[in-house]
């Protein structure tokens, strides 16, 4: 057993149906609300509304240098709607980077195009060599 799951485990978890577009500074990403998400009233749990877009900015981060991990250091989701079953759509893009540093921004729409969640992040932007070192050394 390795003690880390693939990209494509974290994708499913998620509920990632595809990529809608990539390109460098921006990503679009068509997730499946599945009712197992969902808390009562059947809307989906505030955790993966956060979790989605902070997906869709983190691959716009990668889209930039494939060679860079973006680490959040800070996360702000603010709540326009409830995401309910069926697909929703996250979108990220890069607002302004630096060399160490990448401010990102992010949103979550419904199929109709409605907003329901707005986010933005601070990452530090960090050699991806070194943060998969780093994790194989915490788990020997």
């Amino acid at each position: 057993m390795t003690a880390f799951a693939s990209p494509a485990d974290l994708h499913a978890a998620l509920g990632q149906q595809r990529v809608v577009s990539m390109e460098p500074g921006r990503a679009v990403i068509e997730y499946l609300v599945a009712p197992h998400m969902c808390h009562s009233g059947g809307v989906a749990q505030g955790g993966f509304v956060c979790g989605w877009i902070d997906a869709a900015m983190a691959q716009a981060t990668v889209g930039q240098d494939a060679d860079m991990t973006p680490m959040s250091l800070e996360l702000k989701v603010s709540f326009f709607a409830p995401a309910r079953p069926g697909l929703v759509i996250a979108e990220g893009w890069v607002e302004r980077r630096g060399r160490s540093t990448a401010f990102l921004e992010g949103r979550l729409l419904n199929a109709a195009g409605e907003v329901l969640a707005k986010g933005s992040s601070t990452a530090r932007l960090m050699p991806r060599a070194q943060v998969e070192a780093s994790a194989r050394r915490a788990v020997e």
